[in-house]
């Protein structure tokens, strides 16, 4: 039998392995374990998991989860910097109480969407992405709004308001709508709104996963 040859240089892998061994231990001391229920960290994990054996489908789904959301997060960062508020995403990175080390950590939400973009490149796109991260974004939802701690002025490094499930801020939930209309347009609006125009346009401009 032939072996396959790898399609991600073996640099990218244990670069990616050595900087999560690190983010890791750091995040779950400093923040504790629920803060691995973010969508972004969960992309870091299936990322990890998926890096090594090449899975073209964690790869597709970390790619449907995150791309968008990380160009807001972007997006608001610069902002931030230029001294406009936004979203409020990326104010933890301008807090001056929080370790310099945890925000130049938390940078890989600039470039993870890259290396996504990189490993999707080389490995080829899985079309069951979108469902398959759309179920998985619906139960991490559903837990963060149910079982995690609503926003709070006060929490200090304590993960609250996971996955922006009470509103954008995370010192005191929106008041537009009621909490369950939020939630509801938050598990309908995300798959119409970021996943599936990811999804269309990955599985348009980048190679069919083998």
């Amino acid at each position: 039998m032939t072996a396959v040859a790898s399609r991600v240089p073996l640099a990218v892998k244990i670069a990616y392995t050595a900087f999560m061994a690190v983010l890791i231990p750091v995040y779950w001391h400093y923040y504790g374990p629920t803060n691995f229920l973010y969508f972004c960290d969960v992309a870091l994990i299936l990322t990890l998991i998926a890096i090594w054996p090449e899975n073209a489908l964690l790869i597709s789904m970390s790619a449907i989860g995150i791309l968008v959301p990380q160009a807001l997060w972007l997006a608001d960062f610069f902002a931030s910097a230029a001294g406009f508020s936004f979203l409020g995403m990326a104010d933890y990175m301008f807090d001056s109480d929080r370790s310099l080390f945890l925000r130049l950590l938390s940078l890989f939400h600039g470039w993870l969407p890259l290396l996504l973009i990189f490993l999707l490149w080389r490995i080829g796109y899985d079309r069951r992405a979108f469902w398959a991260w759309t179920a998985l974004a619906w139960a991490l939802l559903l837990i963060s709004f149910f079982w995690l701690p609503p926003p709070n002025p006060n929490a200090g490094l304590i993960p609250v308001n996971v996955n922006y499930v009470w509103g954008m801020s995370d010192a005191a939930p929106q008041t537009i709508v009621p909490p369950y209309v939020w939630l509801a347009g938050q598990l309908i609006g995300l798959p119409l709104i970021a996943y599936a125009p990811t999804h269309f346009l990955l599985a348009r401009f980048m190679p069919a996963a083998r």
